[in-house]
């Protein structure tokens, strides 16, 4: 994971690279607040022989589960679960399973078009240790989806 915000010109973005092959990755980008309640941002999926784009993902504080307090529970969680834990919003899915060895499995899914049977989906699956590097993650993205609002919205 990197959170890079070193300029302050740049918007942050955050990289998930997968243990096993730092190749595959998920990248959040592009950040914007389209209302007092939303987080946007765009989202890239990279894998060999893949690399897909979502301009436009926003996560609402009227959601199920906010997405860091999904991958806060799967660190809380460090010793493991049986089946498969997921979150969504509309424009993308996440899949979390854990393998034996304390690794979790992410599946980061994209659908422009969640209602339509014709649109493309595109999905990658980034390996974490299931406690610290979950734990971090966690941290990053809710600093990433972060609003600076000082009344702590979200």
């Amino acid at each position: 994971m990197n959170a890079s915000d070193t300029d302050p010109t740049d918007t942050p973005a955050l990289t998930i690279r997968s243990r096993d092959d730092p190749t595959t990755q998920v990248r959040l980008s592009d950040r914007y607040f389209p209302d007092e309640y939303g987080t946007g941002f765009a989202m890239d999926l990279r894998a060999e022989g893949l690399q897909a784009r979502l301009g436009s993902v926003v996560t609402w504080l009227w959601d199920d589960e906010y997405l860091a307090d999904f991958l806060d529970a799967l660190a809380a969680d460090f010793r493991g679960w049986e089946g498969e834990r997921t979150w969504s919003t509309h424009h993308l899915a996440l899949r979390a399973v854990f393998r034996p060895g304390g690794h979790v499995g992410l599946t980061w899914t994209l659908r422009p078009r969640s209602t339509r049977e014709d649109s493309w989906a595109a999905s990658v699956t980034t390996w974490l240790e299931g406690g610290e590097q979950l734990t971090a993650l966690a941290a990053d993205v809710r600093r990433f989806l972060d609003r600076g609002d000082p009344a702590g919205t979200r």
